[in-house]
């Protein structure tokens, strides 16, 4: 360690903590993962899952942590991945706190269970959250506004749409993850024709669903491509 950094009084001792930003589909509405906060700072005030790395922890075991101990809700079962870095001097009163976010999605989550120094979890309909403003503690609310707007990149360029499937589904249930995240509708036909030209997004299961009423629909599941070429783009706010 330099000498000057040895004898600084600006020294200060920081911590790192994770936060997840959880999202899944109810009906056609899409969801984030909430909890209340039950002690101080900010108690009481609605935030994301999250805690402390502890000893020994990499960020992404403290994250499943934290997830289990919270909500209940085992995170290995989701899409999980790195969201960012957020290290504002004030973004914490407890002092310099640098947390690392998550960005996780999941199909039919189950109703989280609250737990350790969550006072309740839920999840609550993003449109509303948008809405009424709501702020959440911490810098948690612009948190969640990167994340949300980093699904609705992905789901452009990456098969990250099939994470709010089941393991098999219908052209129409993906439609639907898109129409719900990027809040418009899409012409199914135009759909259809774009997902299924692009090499490795989807693959045929060869089963049917029955519906009760009209047509079967066939199944598909996601394919080996992450990466989808051509990309489903928006225009100007639109899908192309």
């Amino acid at each position: 360690m330099d000498d000057w950094l040895k004898d600084s009084d600006e020294v200060e001792a920081s911590w790192v903590t994770v936060d997840l930003a959880i999202f899944t589909l109810q009906g056609a509405r899409l969801m984030v993962l909430l909890i209340d906060r039950g002690l101080e700072p900010f108690v009481g005030q609605p935030a994301l899952p999250g805690g402390y790395v502890q000893k020994g922890e990499t960020l992404r075991e403290g994250a499943l942590r934290e997830l289990w101990e919270e909500a209940g809700i085992d995170g290995g079962l989701l899409h999980l991945e790195q969201l960012g870095a957020y290290g504002d001097p004030g973004r914490d009163p407890r002092g310099r706190v640098v947390t690392v976010a998550y960005l996780a999605l999941g199909p039919n989550l189950p109703v989280p269970v609250g737990g350790t120094d969550a006072e309740r979890a839920y999840w609550a309909p993003v449109d509303e959250l948008d809405q009424a403003r709501m702020r959440l503690a911490f810098d948690h609310s612009a948190i969640l506004a990167e994340a949300l707007e980093e699904v609705r990149r992905k789901l452009e360029y990456t098969s990250v749409a099939t994470a709010f499937c089941a393991s098999e589904f219908t052209l129409s249930e993906l439609r639907t993850v898109y129409e719900v995240v990027w809040g418009q509708p899409l012409d199914p036909s135009n759909f259809r024709r774009k997902v299924l030209r692009t090499t490795g997004f989807v693959e045929p299961t060869g089963e049917q669903r029955m519906p009760s009423t009209g047509r079967p629909a066939a199944l598909y599941r996601r394919g080996i491509a992450w990466v989808l070429s051509p990309p489903l783009l928006r225009a100007g706010g639109q899908p192309a």
